[in-house]
């Protein structure tokens, strides 16, 4: 049948694999979101037809995204550390190299259940939330200076049941009254203004104050690692996610501000992405 979901996949999948390096995903994802059903049903009843709203919505939703508009804005939301979590244009999207931090927070904390955590610039919250559902007997305090992404964020807790973190509106530290952290993180802005990625993909869409930073990207780096010292306990972690070509910049940065056990840690795809310290002035 013309309007069957095997038939329409196949289309919109041939129709995206002109601007998209994922079109079956695409596709099915967008299909699956169309008709509020796991993408498991799709494989199940691909012979099933949909109604013309349904087939309406989901052209729609292939015409935006062979504009461009990444898979997570259509549906609004996206997958991490196994929790879905709602996203909108307004945060960035999550992406498995944050995970992580996740990783090396949980390693870092396992001899201590319960903890005060600090995540900056949280977004939609990704960190914050998964690390408060991690450690539900420890105290996390998540800020960003975007009402519209704190709204977001709040909202994630709400859905993901996590009461032990609380929001602040604060540009950077600049609201965060507490000290004493066990462990501060933060996925900053650390992208170039010149740098050609941000024109492609979906980072196109993304929130530009989320993704820049001045000084080659550094500028954001530079001042957390300035200030969280005044922040962190004595014996205190931090760590920082940053570009794949940022590792030695990062480790200088982390050194002149006397941090001690100054490590770069490399994601899935073995490319350095978060360095970690530990603040123990002597």
């Amino acid at each position: 049948m013309a309007n069957s979901i095997a038939r329409l996949i196949a289309a919109a999948s041939q129709q995206l694999s002109a601007t998209s390096d994922s079109a079956l995903l695409d596709a099915e994802v967008l299909m699956a979101h169309c008709l509020n059903k796991p993408r498991s049903f799709l494989r199940a009843w691909p012979e099933q037809s949909l109604s013309d709203q349904q087939h309406s919505i989901f052209s729609a939703l292939i015409s935006q995204r062979r504009q461009g508009v990444p898979v997570a804005y259509l549906t609004g939301e996206r997958e991490f550390w196994s929790r879905s979590f709602k996203v909108s244009p307004s945060v960035l999207i999550p992406r498995p190299d944050t995970e992580l931090i996740i990783e090396l927070s949980l390693e870092l904390l396992a001899h201590q259940p319960a903890n005060q955590i600090l995540d900056l610039g949280t977004g939609s919250g990704i960190i914050g939330i998964t690390l408060a559902a991690e450690l539900p007997l420890s105290r996390v305090t998540a800020c960003d200076q975007s009402p519209q992404a704190l709204e977001i964020a709040r909202d994630n807790a709400q859905r993901l049941n996590t009461n032990n973190i609380g929001f602040v509106q604060s540009d950077w530290f600049s609201a965060i009254t507490d000290s004493g952290f066990d462990l501060i993180v933060s996925n900053p802005p650390y992208i170039a203004a010149d740098d050609p990625h941000l024109q492609q993909g979906d980072v196109r869409f993304e929130p530009r104050q989320a993704l820049v930073s001045p000084d080659q990207g550094l500028q954001d780096i530079g001042l957390l690692a300035d200030h969280a010292r005044q922040y962190l306990k004595h014996g205190g972690q931090l760590l920082i996610e940053h570009g794949y070509q940022q590792q030695t910049a990062v480790q200088a940065i982390f050194k002149h501000c006397n941090y001690q056990q100054v490590t770069t840690h490399c994601d899935l795809a073995g490319n350095p992405r978060v360095t970690s310290a530990q603040w123990n002035p002597s």
